[in-house]
């Protein structure tokens, strides 16, 4: 079977002013096949017109995170450490320096070489998931910090606006500063646009396949697994090609200009990696035919600060002879790529003071995201096990248990002095770590 390849597409100034008209266009292409898919915009559209001096860039990157991986042989875990707040100035100061410099290379497959042979050695710093956009605000067509999509139905129904999910974000990058094995939260849609500086490089696996992925992180991190059905959504997992190919599970790789634009598409698994320093431009997005990926996305639970957006508005809005059913719990289908599995989409998540626009529909509301409950909760019965008991028998289940410490559960040995760990975005907080 042939795998689908990342299609290019250079729009011309008129085709470019209607976003949401050209997305349908690269998808009646069979663009999304793929999971990703490069733009080349039309030189008319300036996003800056001021361009990209330092200088001029007054943002502070207030949680800068050090990427520390472990692991060997193409299979890798990334956990992050929190370092202090620095102007864009000192993060390109730092990208300078020696340890963190672009290594000399030939061409882009000799650097790729060079990112995964050295990825375990010195911890570059990645200034992701910074809020705020330095796209001029008067940019009418394909303003990521505003591109009036369905996805704007969220704001306007619930007054939420979910940063670098409706509104954007700033990464800046430096050598070797990656993005792991990952889908979009919710499996939305996904903008980015590379403002200057080095290259990034991208892998991606066409979504028809990205079971296949999940199948082989769940055989590489079982302990992960257990812990959380969901744990890409952590955004801790680097799979190399090589392991991938060993595997047999398809990808393509393709690498961004400055200037270009990538576009991922629902259930794509993603991930890549910056060639030096670069600021890139990033925000969700979705169209009518992300609703069903969004209704049966899967979701992680043991991260209380995970994005979840209530599906209720798009299901009321464009899906209405199905709302009552959705409510229910009793929405048959298919996921759109998984055309074997027949269940019922998840409960809904409603937001907080939710009540039915359908006057027939359940009037049960939860607070926040958390799912819509129809049925009474189950007695809990009390057992007679004393708590040494139980803490035995947690402790004996635990693998790798040196020294009265358990090891080996989320990176090569445990983490000593933290505080507060968090996945990609979620960081962790070393104690007494008062310079970078």
């Amino acid at each position: 079977m042939t795998t689908p390849r990342i299609m290019v597409f250079r729009p011309t100034w008129e085709e470019f002013q209607d976003f949401s008209a050209y997305v349908d266009y690269m998808e009646s292409k069979g663009a999304h096949k793929a999971g990703l898919v490069k733009v080349v915009p039309p030189p008319e559209w300036i996003p800056r017109k001021q361009g990209y001096d330092i200088k001029d860039i007054n943002i502070n990157i207030r949680t800068p995170i050090e990427q520390e991986v472990s692991g060997r042989q193409g299979i890798y875990q990334q956990i992050n450490i929190q370092k202090r707040a620095m102007s864009v100035q000192e993060f390109y100061e730092k990208a300078k320096q020696e340890r963190h410099a672009t290594p000399k290379h030939f061409d882009y497959a000799d650097i790729e070489k060079k990112f995964w042979k050295n990825i375990t050695y010195v911890a570059p710093i990645y200034g992701a998931d910074v809020p705020g956009s330095i796209t001029d605000p008067d940019v009418k067509v394909w303003n990521i910090n505003c591109l009036g999509t369905i996805l704007d139905y969220v704001n306007a129904d619930y007054n939420i606006s979910i940063a670098g999910v409706n509104t954007a974000y700033l990464y800046f990058g430096m050598w070797k500063t990656t993005f792991a094995w990952h889908t979009e939260d919710m499996d939305l849609y996904s903008i980015n646009y590379l403002h200057f500086g080095a290259p990034k490089t991208w892998y991606a696996i066409p979504p028809e396949h990205g079971r296949k992925l999940e199948k082989l992180a769940e055989r590489f991190f079982p302990a992960n697994y257990q812990e959380c059905k969901a744990f890409l959504r952590h955004k801790m997992t680097l799979i190399s090609t090589q392991v991938l190919k060993a595997n047999g599970i398809p990808f393509n790789k393709i690498t961004q200009e400055p200037g270009e634009i990538m576009i991922t598409f629902p259930y794509g698994y993603h991930a890549g990696f910056n060639h030096g320093f670069n600021c890139a431009e990033s925000t969700n997005f979705a169209t009518e035919r992300w609703i069903e990926y969004g209704k049966r996305a899967s979701v992680c639970n043991c991260r209380p600060d995970m994005v979840k957006i209530s599906m209720e508005t798009f299901v009321r809005r464009f899906q209405p002879e199905r709302y009552e059913r959705w409510l229910r719990g009793e929405d048959f289908g298919y996921h759109p790529e998984d055309p074997t599995n027949y269940y019922a989409a998840p409960k809904p998540m409603l937001p907080k003071n939710f009540k039915s626009k359908c006057p027939d529909a359940p009037v049960a509301q939860k607070r926040g995201c958390a799912p819509l409950k129809m049925e009474k909760k189950k007695t809990v019965k009390k057992t007679s096990e004393k708590a040494k008991d139980r803490l035995k028998s947690v402790w004996s289940k635990l693998e790798g248990r040196e020294c009265g410490v358990a090891t080996d559960l989320l990176i090569d040995g445990p983490v000593k002095s933290s505080n507060n760990l968090r996945f990609h975005t979620q960081t962790i907080n070393l104690i007494n770590n008062n310079t970078v």
